[in-house]
């Protein structure tokens, strides 16, 4: 069974939190469709380990702050008749950030979390921008210290 990973890749701006979205080239899976960064783990990739480096692949980007999302994206496939639990990270990048696209998207742009479901499709993908951006902006809820991956 392949490994997966999203990454939630957000800015903070003037205090609020901007999701970085990817539309997919027509050649690649899911084509056309607004998304956020994912992929595979490799064999001997720890699926953090995963999550950086499809970030600096399809972003050219280095997180300023990496965690994991105390939730995962889950999914059933039927053409594999495979259930999928797939880790997420969030990913603080700077807000100055210049962003290289990959071949996997034709174009990014920033929403805040009142357009995401404009153009992400996935429910869970939703719920999963909205967990985000409530750890980062409820008052009650914090990034715990269990949740931080350290960055070299």
């Amino acid at each position: 069974m392949k490994k997966l990973i999203d990454v939630y890749p957000y800015k903070i701006k003037n205090g609020v939190p901007l999701f970085l979205i990817f539309r997919r080239s027509e050649k690649k899976i899911y084509a056309n469709q607004w998304r956020m960064v994912g992929g595979k783990v490799k064999d001997g990739e720890t699926r953090w380990e995963a999550g950086l480096r499809e970030l600096k692949e399809e972003t050219g980007l280095q997180p300023v702050a990496f965690w994991t999302l105390p939730s995962i994206n889950q999914f059933y496939e039927a053409k594999t008749d495979m259930i999928y639990a797939i880790p997420a990270f969030g990913a603080e990048v700077d807000e100055d950030a210049e962003i290289q696209l990959d071949e996997e998207h034709t174009e990014y742009q920033w929403v805040g979390i009142e357009e995401v479901e404009t153009f992400i499709p996935w429910p869970e993908q939703r719920r999963l921008m909205k967990l985000t951006y409530d750890i980062l902006t409820d008052q009650f809820l914090e990034i715990l210290p269990e949740w931080k991956i350290e960055l070299a």
